[in-house]
């Protein structure tokens, strides 16, 4: 059969059964499986596919994934984003969209510290926003600050989606980390300069706390104690791959060693703590390793068909600026992005894009960062947004509908992102060539 064929059935039948509501992990090994069968050695090629997902998720740099998962989740219920509201509220309230510029870098901290996006979110919508709206705070402005900036957690180190990457593409986890810093950090800036901007332009949007409420110097200084705990997990893990005491997979056991004497400072290391952290932690790692063993059976089957050198080769022969085929794909990213996980996108797309990224001469590491930044809009555009659900778990008064209105400034945000990434490559790239040369 045509190898074009092949290949329009197997990305067909992926979408098809993707939209069906079949879960991306089973859609891709059964397809995987069944077009095995058919195109590739019949049911011998079963035991290609279990050696090969077995030996692939056994590997070390993969034994990252449930020690990054499991310190979020001590993280997460350690209380640790009360304390750092407490300094934002003391420092910056009496600034007009201080609390929401505030909220935003308590996000980049929590992604600092975490790597994953939901946690900064379901945290930040307990503690932040009824403290913004109790101070008059405009409702979508405070619903975009915690979803846009929760999805830091993907971009800044470490994130759970590069090491996902990293295995998938080949590089360097510690390089995709420091490449991730600077767009992180430029992210922030954006956010927290248009929540400020955007509050002394719309009166009313953002006031200040009364100047009976601020705070002395004295009482400010004495709230930064509250940062100690933060900044000594972010020192440890990233502190631990910058000076090579650990690469990036032993960071992941220094940092949970962190969140659990940080955990146990905040003496919230008690049995129903315990069960929930555990909960969280067998329940994420389930789900992405699900996702990888069905993506190694995919990657194989476009491997062994010829279909991902087809559509490499495909691609690049269209006489068009390589760049237009840079923007191509991140636009294909930013649709699948409103629909499906990111793992999944990554997992999914993968064995196609990939190849012509090489074919196409363009950096893997920079290009991981453009897929990262797309993936973290995936997490709160619409319709399915996965922020914008946990949002509205964890605060049921805001309408689905105000979310979906909210999140389109901090898309356009992101979109400024990418944009100067893609320009200056040097914002992603100069911080890993310092560190690994």
């Amino acid at each position: 059969m045509d190898v074009s064929l092949i290949a329009l059935l197997l990305f067909g039948s992926l979408l098809l059964f993707i939209f069906l509501g079949v879960p991306v992990a089973f859609a891709l090994g059964g397809l995987s499986i069944v077009f095995s069968i058919f195109f590739w050695g019949g049911f011998l090629s079963l035991d290609a596919f279990l050696f090969g997902s077995y030996g692939k998720v056994t590997e070390f740099t993969l034994s990252a994934l449930p020690l990054y998962i499991l310190m979020a989740a001590i993280l997460r219920y350690s209380e640790i984003a009360d304390d750092l509201y407490e300094v934002i509220y003391r420092w910056m309230g009496g600034l007009k969209g201080g609390l929401a510029a505030g909220t935003t870098l308590i996000s980049a901290i929590f992604g600092a510290m975490v790597g994953i996006a939901t946690v900064a979110t379901a945290t930040l919508g307990v503690t932040a926003r009824p403290s913004m709206m109790l101070r008059g705070y405009d409702s979508k402005l405070v619903s975009g600050v915690i979803v846009a900036g929760g999805a830091l957690g993907l971009l800044i180190p470490p994130s759970i989606i590069m090491i996902i990457y990293a295995n998938e593409a080949g590089v360097s986890t510690g390089r995709l980390f420091m490449a991730g810093i600077g767009p992180g950090i430029l992210a922030a800036i954006l956010f927290m300069t248009y929540a400020i901007v955007y509050c002394y332009i719309k009166q009313g949007a953002g006031p200040a706390v009364d100047k009976k409420d601020r705070y002395s110097l004295k009482e400010k200084i004495i709230s930064l104690k509250n940062i100690a705990l933060p900044l000594f997990v972010i020192i440890l893990v990233l502190g631990s791959i910058y000076t090579g005491f650990a690469t990036p997979t032993e960071a992941a056991s220094v940092g949970v060693v962190g969140a659990l004497v940080s955990a146990g400072i905040k003496k919230k290391l008690n049995i129903p703590n315990i069960k929930q952290i555990m909960m969280m932690t067998v329940k994420i790692t389930g789900m992405v390793f699900w996702l990888i063993i069905g993506a190694i059976a995919y990657s194989k089957i476009v491997t062994v068909t010829g279909v991902g050198s087809w559509f490499a080769g495909f691609v690049t022969s269209f006489d068009v600026n390589r760049w237009v085929i840079l923007t191509g794909i991140l636009i294909v990213f930013f649709v699948l992005g409103m629909f499906l996980d990111p793992a999944g996108i990554l997992l999914m797309t993968a064995p196609l894009f990939l190849p012509v990224v090489h074919a196409l001469g363009f950096d893997p590491i920079w290009f991981g960062v453009l897929f990262v930044i797309n993936m973290c809009m995936a997490y709160f555009t619409p319709p399915f947004g996965f922020n914008l659900f946990v949002l509205r778990s964890v605060a049921p008064d805001v309408s689905m509908k105000e979310l979906y209105t909210a999140v389109w400034p901090f898309v356009g945000l992101y979109v400024l992102l990418t944009i100067l990434v893609m320009i200056f490559p040097q914002i992603t790239l100069w911080l890993p060539d310092l560190i690994y040369q």
